[in-house]
C-alpha cells in the first residue's frame, strides 16, 4: 500500500519542478527582452516551435475525447442535450461580456489624446486582409475537405464534426463497435504521453516567447497605452471572479477559488505562450479527472473554444471604443451595439490562436467603420499583453461552463471533485488519463 502512494507523490514532485523551471525561464526571458531586444526577437522561434508542437496534439486529442463520449452514450439525445445546453450557455455569456466591456469603455473613455503616427497607418488593413471572413465561409469551413483532413489540417470545428459523426456512427453499432472504440482509448493514451514528454520543453518555449514579446514592445509603448491595458486586465479579472464565480456558485455550488487553483499550471503555460489553445488538451484531462464525465468534456471543451470566448469579446469591446476615441470619432451606442454583434458571430472560431482577436477587430472595423481601420495600428504594440489576459479569460471561461454544464446534466461526480480539490486525488502527470480502461459501463450516467 505504501508503495503505491509513492508512485504519484514522486510524479508530482518531477513536473513541479516542471514548472518552476517555467517561472523561472519568463523571468530569464523578460530581462533578455529588456536587456537586448534584438536578441530577445531572436528567439521567437522557440516559443512558436513550443506551441506550434502543442497544437499538433489538438486534433487527435480532441477527437479521441469526443469519440470515446459520445460512442459510449447509450442514448443519442443525451449529447443533444449538453450540446444545446453549452451552446445556449455560451451566447448568454458572450452577451454578458460584451455588456460589462460596453459598460466600462464608455466610463473610461479610453485612447483620448493619442496621436497615430503615419508607422502605423496600414497596419489595420494588413490584419484585415489576413482574416477577412463572411459567415457563410465561416459555417462552409467547418466541413472537411475529406475525413481525415480535419486531423492533419488542425482545425478545432472541422474535427469537433467529424468526431461527432464517427461517435455517433460507433454508438449505433452497438457490442460492435466497443473494439473500435477500445483501439481509440489506446491511441488517446498513446497522444497524452507524448504530451506528457513535449511538456518538458515548455521552459525553453516560455523563455523564448517571452523574450521575443518583450524584446519587440518598448516601454514607451506600454506607458503610452498603460490605460487601456489596465482597463482590460481589471475587466477580465472581475469578469472572471465576479461574473463566472458567482455563476459557478449559485448553479453549482462549486468555489471559483478552487476551480482555478487546480488549473494553476495550465494558466501559466498561457501566460508563458499568450494561447489558451495551447493548455486545451490538459484542460480536456483535468476537467476528466475532476469528476466530468466524458461526453459533457468532450463537447463542451472543444466547442468552447471556438463559442466560449468572454475574453475576446471584452478585448474587442474595449479596442473599439479605445480606436473611436484616439481617432476623435467617437461611435454612438448603436453604432457600438451593431459592430459588436457582427465581432461576436465574426470571432467564432478564432478562440486560442496569438493574434487572431486582432485580425477580428481590424475585419469588424473595415466592414463597419472603415475610417476606423488605420487604429488598429494603435493597439497593435500591445496586442500580445492584452492577448495574455484574453486567453486567460477565454480559459478560465471554458473550464467554469465544463463544470456548469456537467452539474446542470447531472455529469458531475461531486465526490471525486471533492477528492481532487483536497488534494486526495492528484492529477496524473505522467500520462493524463486514468488508469482503467473506457468502455460503455465505465461512463454511467452520475445522478
Amino acid at each position: 500500500m505504501a508503495s503505491n502512494d509513492a508512485a504519484p507523490t514522486k510524479r508530482r514532485d518531477r513536473t513541479h519542478y516542471l514548472y518552476i523551471a517555467v517561472i523561472i525561464a519568463v523571468v530569464a526571458g523578460i530581462a533578455v527582452g529588456f536587456a537586448a531586444p534584438d536578441v530577445g526577437k531572436a528567439l521567437k522561434p522557440l516559443g512558436t516551435g513550443f506551441v506550434n508542437v502543442i497544437k499538433m496534439m489538438i486534433s487527435p486529442i480532441i477527437f479521441c475525447t469526443i469519440v470515446l463520449g459520445v460512442g459510449s452514450v447509450r442514448k443519442a439525445a443525451k449529447v443533444g442535450r449538453v450540446g444545446g445546453l453549452a451552446l445556449a450557455y455560451f451566447l448568454i455569456m458572450s452577451v454578458v461580456a460584451l455588456v460589462i466591456g460596453l459598460a466600462v469603455g464608455n466610463v473610461l473613455h479610453p485612447g483620448e489624446g493619442l496621436q497615430i503616427t503615419d508607422e502605423l497607418r496600414g497596419s489595420g488593413a494588413e490584419q484585415a486582409g489576413e482574416e477577412a471572413q463572411s459567415t457563410t465561409e465561416f459555417l462552409l469551413g467547418i466541413i472537411p475537405k475529406t475525413l481525415v483532413s480535419a486531423l492533419t489540417e488542425g482545425e478545432v470545428l472541422q474535427t469537433l464534426l467529424v468526431a461527432l459523426l464517427a461517435g455517433f456512427a460507433l454508438q449505433g453499432m452497438g457490442e460492435k463497435g466497443l473494439p473500435i472504440l477500445r483501439g481509440i482509448e489506446h491511441i488517446q493514451r498513446l497522444v497524452f504521453k507524448i504530451l506528457a514528454m513535449v511538456m518538458w520543453a515548455a521552459p525553453i518555449g516560455a523563455f523564448g516567447a517571452i523574450a521575443a514579446v518583450v524584446g519587440a514592445t518598448g516601454v514607451d509603448a506600454l506607458k503610452s497605452l498603460a490605460v487601456i491595458m489596465l482597463g482590460f486586465y481589471t475587466t477580465c479579472v472581475l469578469f472572471i471572479f465576479v461574473v463566472l464565480g458567482s455563476a459557478l456558485w449559485l448553479f453549482a455550488r462549486v468555489n471559483i477559488f478552487s476551480l482555478l487553483r487546480y488549473l494553476g499550471r495550465e494558466f501559466l503555460l498561457i501566460v508563458s505562450t499568450s494561447s489558451s489553445e495551447a493548455a486545451l488538451p490538459r484542460l480536456i484531462a483535468k476537467m476528466e479527472h475532476l469528476g466530468v464525465s466524458k461526453p459533457v468534456v468532450g463537447i463542451t471543451v472543444p466547442t468552447g473554444y471556438s463559442f466560449n470566448l468572454d475574453g475576446t469579446m471584452i478585448y474587442l469591446t474595449m479596442s473599439s471604443l479605445f480606436i473611436a476615441s484616439a481617432l476623435g470619432d467617437p461611435l454612438s451606442i448603436g453604432e457600438q451595439v451593431g459592430l459588436l454583434l457582427f465581432m461576436m458571430v465574426a470571432s467564432k472560431g478564432a478562440a486560442g490562436v496569438s493574434g487572431a482577436g486582432l485580425a477580428t477587430l481590424a475585419g469588424g472595423l473595415q466592414s463597419h467603420r472603415p475610417e476606423l481601420l488605420d487604429g488598429v495600428g494603435l493597439i497593435v504594440g500591445i496586442d500580445r499583453f492584452m492577448s495574455e489576459a484574453r486567453a486567460l479569460t477565454n480559459f478560465a471561461g471554458n473550464a467554469v461552463a465544463t463544470v456548469l454544464i456537467g452539474s446542470w446534466t447531472k455529469e458531475l461526480d461531486r465526490a471525486q471533485m471533492q477528492q481532487v480539490f483536497a488534494g486526495d486525488s492528484p492529477f496524473n502527470e505522467e500520462t493524463f488519463v486514468d488508469d482503467g480502461g473506457v468502455t460503455e459501463e465505465k461512463t454511467p450516467e452520475k445522478v
